[in-house]
């Protein structure tokens, strides 16, 4: 079973804790030992010697070791927690004061008697235990000489046997057990505390978490659950990750909102495509088998109109065919610029020139306001120019004949506004919004005998985003539409 964040947290915590507690138990321990030891031995260091110098057996010489271990004897009497040890110049045990079966050594290291006596200032300094192989002690000695030669040292274990035995049972005494608990339930206080104060703060991280796989359960979807109240402001940083969440949340739900309002105009513009597609092929199919059943009965003329029309559905087919592509090229972001400076007045006078024999037959004014300027622009000229086209193609269908087709050039700030202006029909209100979408068309649209796919706005729209720039719409009905937006100026 995997643990959460908290019981990874607290785990970690109790083991760093035991582990700092044993630590400090240790150097509490080696720190009161060292202390201890220091002091008894500074303390006693000089006992041994003025035990030399005050006694004769020492102070002669020793011949009598029976007499010395009495004397020995009597010392442990008055200094229980002292050992007495005398020691030849090699330090072999030759007297003592301790029973003879408690005696594990024969001999005793010197090094530790030299290192004392050479610097008494260093301390503590332990030397090793007769009663023990492993036990080291601290200690006091003195060397025995008779007239100037070495004979042995008096050795003496400062906190013996009899020593150890009592400080074992005051140890183990009721009275220093209340301070051990005391301390330990102390700990464990300090130890729960911390625990809870571990909760406290990782709490809003777990009811993120629970928060966050609950979204993923419901597959991210805002709206089968509330969201969570976090507080942006505040110092915890798991509440502004919680506020950053649930924003991107919500960012994510508009895009899937989007996302399905987008694929729901697509499945629309299959169909009407659909339809529009099966129309030209439907008559050009009829029109060929026509010709191809009743090739020997019809005449010439009758055979040239019938290829007329399939040449023309051919060409309105292939005109569908090529606007479906440019906007899923111009959706897929698969179309690239090639931008330069050029004179914006040669483009616009080059497609009026297009349109005026059409402006002509409807007897339309086309014009161009002013009609001379030197506007330099950086853009790209053919895809302004399909811009161009499609609006005043849109314009001349829904004006009426004898009506008027400005287009306005002018500065606006440090950019140039062009302006296609009509008196036509215009376009009510409720319905600008949505002129712009692939296969909308106003209810009060003109119709002529040319096909309409119903996407020239649509790409215009798309074309002018690329050319940094954005395809506005001012329109009231009955009045007229104007279709405005802004290129780069060169200077």
């Amino acid at each position: 079973m995997a643990l959460s964040l908290y019981q990874r947290l607290a785990l970690s915590l109790v083991l760093v804790f035991l582990l700092m507690l044993w630590v400090f138990y240790w150097w509490s321990a080696q720190l009161q030992s060292r202390t201890r030891h220091e002091a008894e031995q500074r303390l006693h260091l000089s006992l041994a010697e003025h035990l030399v110098q005050d006694n004769p057996l020492l102070v002669e010489g020793v011949y009598d070791y029976q007499a010395l271990e009495n004397l020995f004897h009597t010392l442990m009497l008055l200094g229980p927690s002292f050992e007495f040890y005398y020691l030849d110049p090699s330090g072999r045990i030759l007297a003592y004061s301790a029973e003879p079966e408690k005696i594990k050594r024969q001999r005793v290291d010197l090094e530790p008697i030299r290192q004392l006596l050479r610097y008494p200032q260093s301390l503590p300094v332990l030397g090793e235990d007769p009663r023990s192989l492993t036990t080291r002690k601290i200690f006091s000695a003195a060397p025995v000489r008779r007239d100037g030669a070495l004979q042995g040292y008096l050795y003496m274990i400062i906190g013996g046997e009899a020593y150890d035995s009592v400080l074992a049972q005051v140890r183990d005494s009721h009275g220093l057990q209340k301070p051990a608990l005391l301390g330990a339930f102390t700990l464990v206080f300090l130890l729960v505390l911390l625990l809870l104060l571990f909760g406290f703060f990782t709490r809003p991280l777990k009811r993120l978490t629970e928060t966050m796989q609950a979204y993923s359960r419901q597959d991210f979807k805002l709206a089968r659950m509330p969201m969570e109240k976090w507080h942006p402001d505040s110092g915890n940083e798991v509440h502004r990750l919680g506020d950053t969440f649930n924003r991107m949340m919500a960012h994510i739900h508009c895009q899937f909102e989007t996302l399905q309002w987008v694929d729901n105009q697509r499945r629309a513009l299959l169909t009407d495509l659909s339809h529009d597609l099966r129309t030209p092929l439907a008559n050009l199919q009829g029109y060929i088998e026509t010709l191809a059943l009743n090739e020997d009965s019809l005449t010439e003329h009758e055979r040239r109109r019938f290829v007329d029309i399939c040449l023309k559905n051919a060409r309105n087919l292939k005109h569908l065919i090529d606007q479906i592509f440019e906007l899923a090229y111009l959706e897929g972001g698969q179309v690239t610029l090639n931008q330069e400076s050029f004179a914006l007045g040669d483009l616009l006078y080059d497609v009026v020139a297009k349109f005026a024999l059409q402006a002509d037959q409807k007897r339309i004014r086309l014009r161009i306001i002013p009609d001379e300027f030197q506007y330099q622009v950086f853009a790209d000229i053919a895809k302004l120019e399909r811009v161009l086209t499609n609006l005043l193609d849109n314009a001349l269908r829904h004006t009426p004949k004898g009506g008027a087709i400005d287009i306005e050039v002018g500065l606006h700030q440090d950019r140039i506004r062009v302006n296609i202006r009509d008196n036509g029909v215009g376009i009510s209100q409720k319905e600008l919004a949505y002129i712009f979408d692939a296969r909308y068309r106003a209810r009060n649209s003109q119709e002529d005998k040319a096909l309409h796919t119903g996407l020239g706005l649509a790409i215009s729209k798309k074309l002018i985003a690329l050319l940094d720039s954005d395809l506005q719409v001012e329109s009231e009905l009955g009045k007229g539409t104007c279709f405005s937006f802004e290129l780069k100026q060169m200077p």
